[in-house]
């Protein structure tokens, strides 16, 4: 029986059963939420190793591209030369990428662990010695008893569950070391698919426009590639500077605690360096965890060490921040702080490294949308304009 679209009560009745089995689809969704979970899960870790294909091709896309134009392109300039000027590239980026990893493993990695190590064993053994400096400071001060005993417990119990946290940790840190070894098979998979990816990326652009000129009006799929090339310049630019500008501090960390024979320096460079990749809250994060690390074997150098990482970042967030990563942003800090919690809180580590270019791709988004209705309504798209209503 054909359906007659254009009477109000059969249309009204197809949209009311659309609707009640949306809903019954929802409902058993959220009845059984970890089993949908646990069934999305199982299939989502098929596509794994094209996911760490995508990434790593992603990424170390921006240095086979300068490789190219830099080196290869006066090299090969010949067109018939174009798959040997592209092997050659990708293989010189991987060797530098590799030889990055190797030497981490090789040198820093040993150090590292001996570090966490020794911050662990530190803090155990200096506990008893740091809570009777700080009793017998307090009882200089004439405070009452009570108030001693207060204290003496608060600062009893927030040591054992820093003890019980970091002694956790390590289980944890083996725990994830020991999934990332299991997965080695798709991360050699992952590194094949992005090598491949690489060697044809302007097939696959071209195969991508394809699918999005059929699917969509030639003005939506327009739209589209242009959205596209806007996420790339966003999402690229800061990514890749934020892990350069991270190196570039955790390296000064590295050469001042040294100067200033802080312990512990390269762990504590380390964990400044991998938490600075976080916008805005980075340094507060990497600054806590290392300022009781030293407070374990000097609280005058754990001060000192909060004053030295004040200037760092002051000096990232000032001059070393804007120069490599320019107007990526280009937002307030109260909106990154708002993405970082949204992000943070749906996607967890990630959401806080991708949240601040997601929102900044997001915004970009709306704010077009905004200034194109304004503009047809003849109203002004400058915000300042708006002080005069």
């Amino acid at each position: 029986m054909k359906i007659e679209w254009n009477k109000k009560y059969t249309t009204i009745s197809v949209y009311s059963i659309i609707v009640v089995f949306i809903s019954i689809v929802f409902y058993i969704l959220i009845s059984e939420f970890g089993v949908f979970l646990a069934w999305l899960n199982r299939y989502i870790k098929v596509f794994e190793p094209f996911t760490i294909g995508f990434t790593i091709a992603y990424l170390a896309n921006f240095i086979v591209d300068f490789t190219e134009r830099k080196m290869f392109d006066k090299l090969f300039n010949q067109q018939k030369k174009k798959n040997v000027k592209r092997i050659m590239s990708i293989l010189l980026s991987y060797l530098l990428l590799f030889s990055g990893l190797f030497l981490f493993i090789y040198l820093v990695l040993p150090q590292l662990i001996n570090s966490v190590t020794g911050a662990v064993y530190t803090v155990i053994d200096n506990y008893d010695s740091l809570s009777k400096s700080i009793v017998d400071y307090i009882n200089k001060l004439n405070i009452s008893q009570s108030y001693i005993e207060d204290i003496v417990l608060k600062w009893n119990n927030f040591v054992d569950n820093l003890i019980n946290t970091i002694t956790n940790s390590l289980p944890l840190i083996g725990s994830y070391a020991g999934k990332l070894f299991s997965s080695i098979w798709n991360i050699v998979l992952g590194i094949i698919i992005s090598i491949y990816m690489l060697i044809d990326k302007e097939r696959f652009s071209m195969l991508i426009k394809k699918l999005d000129f059929s699917i969509f009006s030639k003005e939506r799929a327009m739209r589209n590639i242009e959205l596209a090339k806007r996420a790339d310049n966003i999402f690229g630019r800061f990514l890749v500077g934020k892990i350069i500008d991270s190196i570039i501090i955790a390296i000064i960390t590295y050469i001042v605690l040294i100067v200033t024979k802080m312990p512990y320096s390269l762990l504590i460079s380390f964990i400044i360096g991998v938490t600075n990749i976080i916008p805005f809250f980075g340094p507060f994060i990497g600054a806590i965890p290392s300022f009781f690390i030293i407070l374990f074997v000097s609280p005058i150098k754990a001060v000192w060490f909060l004053v030295i990482i004040f200037a760092i970042q002051q000096l990232d967030g000032n001059l070393i921040g804007p120069k490599i990563l320019g107007d990526t942003l280009g937002i307030s800090a109260l909106w990154i702080l708002f993405s970082l919690l949204i992000s943070g809180e749906i996607f967890g580590f990630i959401g806080l490294i991708i949240g601040v270019p997601l929102f900044v791709f997001i915004y970009s988004i709306v704010k077009d949308n905004v200034e194109k209705r304004l503009e047809k309504k003849g109203m002004p798209v400058e915000t300042i304009k708006y002080k005069e209503y």
